[in-house]
């Protein structure tokens, strides 16, 4: 028995296998009219209102069974799963070979955000992402990269890692001064004026994590590509945006948001196992950067190797994810987690936490001594709901909600508040009890 025939034998092939699967998320997606059968695919534990999804997700059951169904390939014969699931033999033979696993993903997520495969590198974090496209982009000394002060500990220290590396300058701005004020216009002028002639890179992020702010970021968009008019290709400025927390909630589409990078994990609100993200970027964008860990992506820089030359051509999409033997079973999945949603429908999950979000908000807003620090304007909100209680840390107040079995959790900021996210494990009852 070969190896392609060991794979057959296991029940049916990977590809095989896999749509399967797909039926019955489609089974899923008849009953999701009801949002009870919606959360009935996740394992929580019983008896506790979990509001803190969009941290590290639960998994519904088409992903866990897709996890599992990988998972006792690859211990049956981890060697003959890897060659046929990455399509190895492909590089040394003519044979018709089944779809790579990881392109299925590619494909899974470029039908999800709107773009397409060969546009997506495969991560295993936002972190990951943002290091990958920071390092690999060329800066000469004197460029600026301009964040804001509202951005995640992984996307200023990759900042800071690049700015040291290559003696450029760093600059960051607040958008905003009282985030249950913050208003879109605002937003635009301040970053207008922010963005000077040195001004190389801009990175935001799509979702606040500290305050549950979303950025209105195809306005932002606008506001690079104005100042761009006039600029030579090489001092274009470039838009880096982290999307984690708004891909999954939001029925904009990212490739339409006018970013020339973006990077996410999906193990949060896209519900893919633990483990798992991608980089976007519109096909042109790819070539300005430089991979920074050998891929196992690519058959054309396995070739070059082989013959002991650098590859030609420009960098791809391909040659930035990174290389090196995975939890296979967490990154083939990732096509489970993007059709679960695709099968939902993608407003319907926008619409739904919206609501819910929404519900959430206006009961804080109603509780004596508590201050809702996330905007009311739902065109500035997307799932994360930022509170200050008077006269408890953010810490106290998690800690005060568990013992109601409510789990909720506080922003790793140096100013932290306590956060309530309502997602699809959550209905409006639910709501209601941890109010």
């Amino acid at each position: 028995m070969n190896r392609r025939d060991f794979v057959t034998t296991m029940g049916v092939s990977m590809a095989g296998a896999a749509a399967a699967q797909s039926a019955i998320a489609d089974d899923n997606a008849l009953r999701s009219a009801d949002w009870s059968s919606v959360r009935a695919q996740f394992n929580l534990a019983p008896g506790l209102l979990h509001f803190s999804q969009f941290f590290l997700v639960s998994h519904p059951r088409p992903v866990r069974d897709a996890v599992e169904r990988y998972r006792r390939l690859l211990d049956a014969n981890p060697v003959a799963t890897v060659e046929h699931g990455l399509g190895l033999q492909a590089y040394f033979d003519n044979k018709v070979h089944d779809e790579p696993l990881p392109f299925r993903v590619q494909r899974a997520a470029a039908d999800y955000i709107g773009g397409q495969p060969g546009e997506i590198a495969l991560t295993d974090s936002t972190t990951q992402g943002l290091a990958l496209i920071y390092n690999g982009l060329t800066l000469r000394p004197g460029d600026e990269i301009l964040a804001t002060t509202h951005d995640h500990y992984s996307h200023h220290e990759a900042i800071r890692y690049a700015a040291e590396r290559s003696n450029v300058v760093t600059k960051r701005i607040s958008l905003y001064d009282e985030a249950a004020q913050a208003s879109a216009d605002e937003m635009r002028e301040r970053l207008r004026r922010a963005i000077g002639p040195r001004t190389r890179i801009v990175g935001l992020t799509w979702v606040h994590s500290s305050t549950g702010v979303k950025l209105p970021v195809r306005l932002l968009a606008d506001v690079i590509a104005s100042a761009n008019r006039g600029r030579a290709e090489q001092d274009r400025v470039l838009l880096v945006l982290d999307a984690v927390h708004g891909l999954g909630n939001q029925a904009e589409s990212i490739a339409q948001l006018g970013c020339d990078f973006v990077a996410a994990g999906t193990h949060k609100w896209i519900f893919a196992p633990r483990g798992t993200g991608l980089i976007w970027a519109p096909a042109k964008n790819w070539a300005l950067l430089r991979p920074t860990i050998p891929s196992f992506s690519s058959g054309d820089l396995l070739q070059a190797w082989m013959g002991g030359k650098a590859p030609r051509m420009a960098t791809q999409a391909s040659w930035i994810s990174p290389g090196g033997f995975k939890a296979y079973e967490h990154q083939w999945a990732m096509t489970e987690a993007f059709e679960f949603h695709r099968n939902i429908g993608i407003k319907r999950i926008a619409d739904r936490i919206a609501t819910l979000t929404a519900s959430c908000m206006e009961g804080l807003a109603k509780i004596p001594k508590v201050t809702v620090v996330t905007p009311r304007n739902p065109a500035l909100s997307a799932g994360i709901v930022s509170f200050i209680v008077q006269g408890q840390s953010a810490d106290e107040t998690v800690q005060k909600l568990l013992a109601h079995k409510v789990v909720a959790s506080s922003s790793p900021y140096k100013v932290s508040y306590a956060r309530l996210g309502p997602s699809l494990v959550n209905d409006e009852s639910e709501v209601e009890a941890a109010l």
